[in-house]
């Protein structure tokens, strides 16, 4: 991977999504998105049907799986049935994405501190990490719910970094979704898309105006490594 000439790092604190990005969640979330289909009487999905639809959160997995907006009739319930059972087994086959644990290593021995910005509701997000003992870890953690707006709206993205105590000008967000890039361009940050996340074959990641995007999660390693502050293009 080449990194722009123009773009001269590290950041001193590093961003992540959640679903699709920090973590491989699908396994899980196709698992209570097939437990509830059976509850309705219908076959299961296959995860590689599901997976691309993760990152839209609730509304695109319930698109899938049962063609209800949110605006239908019955969505509502049927949301909240989706979300209890998701909860119920929240971290059974989820895990870090290949590579990340020494992403994430690198970053606190190094002294860059990292959190997560997710669009995930908090009583998901928290229980999450802490199943996985990254609650702990992470310098900030910002939910869909922890304030008023959510991405791609950048304001959860300025309150992580306040409550880092990084400027966005040295932060680094990643993400797998247009609405991540979004955000983290508005916030003036360096955006980056996880290529090795759930984006689907209607995904154009070279549109969104990120600056770069990673194949796998060490490629961030390439956006670390340089001497002196970060200067955004732009």
């Amino acid at each position: 991977m080449t990194i722009p000439a123009d773009l001269v790092l590290p950041p001193a604190c590093v961003l992540f999504d959640l679903d699709g990005t920090l973590l491989d969640t699908a396994p899980d979330l196709a698992a209570a998105l097939n437990r509830l289909r059976r509850e309705r009487g219908a076959a299961d999905l296959p995860l590689e049907r599901i997976r691309p639809t993760v990152s839209h959160g609730s509304p695109g997995m319930l698109k899938l799986g049962f063609d209800l907006a949110p605006d239908d009739p019955g969505y509502a319930e049927l949301n909240r049935r989706f979300l209890d059972l998701y909860r119920e087994a929240i971290a059974v086959e989820t895990v870090l994405f290949p590579g990340m644990d020494e992403v994430l290593a690198y970053l606190e021995v190094n002294g860059i501190r990292w959190g997560v910005v997710t669009n995930k509701p908090g009583f998901l997000t928290e229980p999450l990490l802490r199943a996985l003992e990254l609650g702990s870890r992470a310098a900030c953690v910002v939910s869909g719910d922890t304030l008023s707006r959510r991405k791609p709206d950048p304001e959860p993205l300025l309150y992580a970094c306040e409550q880092v105590g990084v400027a966005p000008a040295r932060s680094l967000y990643v993400g797998d979704a247009e609405r991540d890039m979004l955000a983290g361009n508005q916030a003036g940050m360096i955006t980056l898309v996880a290529g090795f996340g759930y984006l689907g074959s209607e995904d154009r990641p070279a549109d969104w105006g990120a600056d770069g995007i990673l194949e796998r999660p060490d490629d961030l390693f390439g956006w670390l490594s340089a001497p002196g502050p970060v200067q955004r293009r732009g």
